[in-house]
């Protein structure tokens, strides 16, 4: 049935004023109208009513980077207290590689991702755009990964993390299970698509990245790779190519609109020149960047050079308030000014931002045509919400506690807080079971 959602504030997309008392409606999967309340109850008297007084209807918040993976390595016991930290390759070769994705299987993949699409989506988040790498799990990974995120109801792209650090068979092996899930997908047509992934100049050769590169051209696809993520790769790339990452990936011939650079946070100027020059999409992990001590990436210069750019949680942290709130903070720290980073530009990295960073176009705003990717959440603040405040009482003050109801493609999947057709305590077992099976692989010191 077609169905009027009538709120106190009406989000369309955050490039824009908020409006007062109105509201969309929304038939199948789409955005068919919107306007005032009133006017849209009288044009459309047939139609269900939802009454969202007291609440705001956004987006859906994009989550653009996410490992999902990520969520079966919280607490893992470590054998000495400084094995995870250092960034870099330590971090990478002594932690992250051996005991988290070399261990990985289908079944905790898809314990994880069962888990982490439910906290996503009870959190606003109605998209996303996920990065597996488990070498020793492939072929099939990303199939078993569809039918669990087919299952929960989001819109998500899923890629397989191709590298040659195994061996280069596998690398291979990678780049056939992006190809082949990125046809697949477009056969099935449903709302989960793929592209084509790489990890990086330290781990895949020139010609594994042209590769990648042309099967994306083939596939019309996007091409993803981590890049910058702390000043391991760049001093990398200057010890091996004599020049820095982005430098080499343009003397290469593959930068261009078909790239998507996450993290980027050691960015020189040429480098921030090159994304902006060639129009490469990037996404931001505000938190994990501080949590793997990466450093603070150059977001208000990007976005000064208009590079497209949407937030992520990494897998750390996927609250999405809590990714928006670090995103307003770090930056006004970083640039030491509380102009930069402003709440309406933050929550428009969240939505549209994001959206455009992973390549849709009919995502990420509440308006006709648009996918009816919506969120309604709490406008009941301790201070009087009004349209000069609403971003910045919706970004500081809110958490997913507060958001009611969620829709991703017209189907609800939240309502009053809680996630349907979810046994959730069911799902935390099974998440249990599979991060008891990976920390086994922990060598504990003794004596």
């Amino acid at each position: 049935m077609p169905t009027l959602i009538l709120p106190s504030f009406l989000i369309t997309s955050a490039r824009e004023a908020p409006k007062t008392e109105w509201g969309v409606r929304v038939m199948d999967d789409r955005i068919t109208d919107i306007g005032p309340n009133a006017n849209l109850q009288a044009k459309y008297p047939d139609d269900v009513i939802v009454d969202a007084s007291d609440h705001v209807l956004a987006p859906g918040f994009v989550n653009a980077h996410v490992h999902l993976y990520g969520v079966l390595a919280h607490g893992i016991p470590l054998p000495s207290a400084d094995q995870a930290g250092g960034g870099g390759w330590a971090f990478l070769d002594d932690f992250w590689w051996p005991l988290v994705e070399d261990a990985l299987d289908h079944e905790m993949i898809c314990a994880a991702t069962d888990w982490v699409c439910a906290e996503m989506v009870r959190s606003g988040i109605t998209s996303f755009y996920d990065i597996l790498e488990a070498p020793f799990a492939i072929p099939g990974a990303l199939e078993a990964q569809r039918a669990v995120v087919e299952k929960r109801g989001l819109r998500g792209i899923l890629s397989f993390e191709s590298t040659e650090r195994v061996s280069q068979e596998n690398g291979q092996v990678g780049l056939h299970e992006n190809a082949e899930f990125v046809k697949s997908c477009r056969a099935a047509k449903t709302l989960v698509e793929g592209l084509m992934c790489f990890h990086t100049t330290f781990t895949c050769s020139a010609g594994f990245i042209k590769q990648a590169f042309a099967l994306g051209e083939e596939l019309d696809c996007s091409v993803h790779m981590h890049c910058n993520e702390a000043t391991f790769e760049p001093e990398y790339a200057l010890k091996h190519f004599g020049k820095r990452t982005l430098e080499y990936y343009d003397e290469l011939g593959v930068t261009g609109p078909r790239m998507q650079a996450s993290q980027c946070v050691q960015l020189s100027e040429r480098e921030i020149q090159i994304v902006a020059e060639k129009g490469i999409r990037v996404t931001h992990m505000p938190l994990s960047n501080c949590e793997v001590g990466g450093g603070i990436a150059p977001v208000p210069q990007l976005l000064e050079r208009g590079v497209t750019l949407g937030l992520g949680s990494d897998g750390y942290i996927n609250d999405f308030f809590e990714v928006m709130r670090g995103a307003f903070l770090i930056h006004k720290a970083g640039q030491q000014s509380t102009a930069v980073m402003p709440a309406d530009e933050v929550f428009y990295l969240a939505t549209e931002g994001g959206a455009k960073a992973l390549g849709w176009d009919n995502v990420g705003r509440l308006a006709p045509g648009y996918q009816a990717d919506l969120q309604l959440i709490d406008a009941l603040f301790p201070t009087p919400t009004a349209l000069h405040n609403l971003y910045d009482q919706l970004v500081l003050w809110r958490n997913h506690t507060h958001v009611r109801d969620v829709m991703v493609a017209g189907e609800w999947r939240v309502r009053n807080g809680e996630v349907l057709d979810a046994d959730l305590g069911s799902m935390r077992a099974r998440v249990h079971e599979s991060a008891q099976k990976m920390w086994a692989r922990v060598k504990r010191p003794t004596g």
